[in-house]
């Protein structure tokens, strides 16, 4: 299920947040517009809004976790956990949890990645919300959605504070974790 975009962010507060967000040419490589959140983040009444945005249509929805993935992510998962009132899950890059975990492998469009998280993170039945600066090609959300699953926790819902929206990510989530689970991006490029 889409969110309804009408029902949240006025265009006057994402053409702000848009403002916010600088763009790095050949970043990480050469062909690659990067879209560079430090600048939203700086920014206290950007970065503010956008996690008042982010949290808004999962307010009073029984989200009893949230899981970001490093390390953009964690910027505003932790923050989003606490406007929710829930727990805060890290998703991690091999190597950085210091107790058992769960482990995915997962294609990048240049190659391969995996996420942990560590064995145990959520009860079987969690509502979790999914939470990363931006929406590519939907690897790390499928993947970390997977995590999640393979922990007996339940998908509430994906947020983003950008989405790619030319590579059709949004697709492939909803064809993996069902229409009916919403997907939130505040800024959207063509």
């Amino acid at each position: 299920m889409d969110i309804d975009p009408s029902q949240l962010a006025s265009s006057h507060a994402v053409d702000f947040l848009t403002s916010k967000i600088r763009t790095i040419v050949g970043f990480p490589k050469e062909g690659i517009q990067f879209k560079d959140i430090t600048t939203l983040v700086a920014d206290a009444q950007a970065f503010h809004i956008c996690l008042d945005l982010m949290a808004e249509p999962f307010i009073g929805h029984d989200i009893q976790a949230v899981a970001a993935m490093e390390a953009r992510g964690f910027i505003f998962g932790g923050a989003l956990a606490a406007r929710l009132n829930t727990g805060f899950v890290p998703v991690r890059k091999p190597g950085k949890l210091p107790a058992e975990v769960d482990e995915i492998a997962y294609q990048l469009e240049y190659g391969e990645n995996r996420l942990q998280i560590h064995k145990g993170a959520l009860r079987s039945g969690a509502r979790v919300l999914i939470v990363d600066d931006l929406l590519a090609t939907g690897g790390t959300a499928l993947a970390t959605a997977s995590l999640v699953r393979g922990q007996g926790g339940v998908v509430a819902g994906f947020v983003f504070a950008i989405e790619l929206d030319f590579l059709e990510a949004r697709v492939k989530l909803a064809e993996d974790v069902g229409a009916d689970v919403p997907v939130h991006s505040l800024v959207h490029v063509k």
